[in-house]
């Protein structure tokens, strides 16, 4: 499956395409493109490392349980003004400069999306048990509203992953998760994950083993196999949950190498496609 025309696009974008600034240039020109072309863009963005460096600058400690940031209220003050302050700031004045009319937003904004808290369960001493992770949560509802709004005016929606649940409070939500979430509210003909390498591999250590077509199910049973594993597990996820929620199709390809992105148009493809 090749991007058709005008087709709306939904990109996780993160990782190392994110740190390195010629290859953010690279990506930044590589998505306009696709709209100079066109397309309908959002791109859904977090920030872990610029977190953690923001985090060791305010001296707040934060610990990591099976993976996931724990976030005390006084680490959510600086997550969000690093996400929203820092980070989105930057990445929407990078499009504007090169002619785009980026819009900067995070899921507060329109109450596009509404949390709640994450209810984990951790294995201690052999037992499940629930771990209170903080301000950390899930997106249980989108709504498209003031995106469509957005991108029915030729606005390029750049949004990053905080929402509050309806007592106003504000979460930190796993990136993946939350871009996932959006594309499927959207409806979006295709979700793509911007990653650290070229899809979901058989093998990792061989890039021939590469997975360029599969269904829900066969992930799903890929994931089960153990062939998907470590930090492709949140982002498969993601893709299934987008589909789920009303994607047409999702796609992993290596953020890093930005002309990745100028395949998905050009009928060669790229990366790893997920469809129904």
């Amino acid at each position: 499956m090749t991007v058709k025309e005008k087709s709306l696009l939904v990109f996780k974008y993160g990782g190392n395409a994110m740190t390195d600034p010629e290859v953010k240039e690279g990506v930044v020109k590589a998505l306009l493109r696709l709209k100079t072309d066109g397309h309908k863009v959002v791109v859904v963005h977090g920030g872990g490392p610029f977190i953690k460096e923001a985090l060791a600058a305010a001296a707040v400690t934060s610990e990591f349980v099976d993976g996931q940031r724990k976030t005390s209220p006084e680490a959510m003050k600086v997550v969000e003004e690093t996400l929203k302050g820092q980070v989105n700031s930057d990445l929407v004045g990078l499009f504007n400069k090169h002619g785009s009319r980026a819009v900067g937003l995070s899921g507060k904004d329109g109450q596009t999306a509404t949390a709640e808290k994450r209810i984990h369960l951790s294995e201690v001493n052999g037992k499940e048990t629930e771990v209170d992770l903080g301000r950390v949560g899930d997106v249980v509802h989108v709504d498209p509203t003031l995106l469509n709004l957005l991108i029915s005016n030729d606005y390029l929606p750049v949004i990053t992953c905080i929402a509050a649940d309806a007592d106003g409070d504000s979460y930190n939500i796993n990136g993946d998760n939350f871009a996932g979430m959006i594309a499927g509210a959207l409806k979006a003909d295709q979700f793509i994950v911007l990653t650290d390498v070229d899809g979901l591999m058989r093998d990792i250590n061989r890039p021939d083993s590469l997975i360029v077509k599969t269904s829900r199910a066969e992930t799903q049973a890929l994931k089960a196999e153990g062939i998907i594993v470590g930090g492709m597990i949140p982002k498969t996820d993601a893709c299934l949950a987008a589909i789920e929620a009303g994607a047409r199709s999702a796609r992993i390809i290596n953020g890093t190498k930005p002309e990745c992105i100028g395949m998905l148009f050009d009928g060669s493809g790229s990366g790893t496609l997920i469809e129904k």
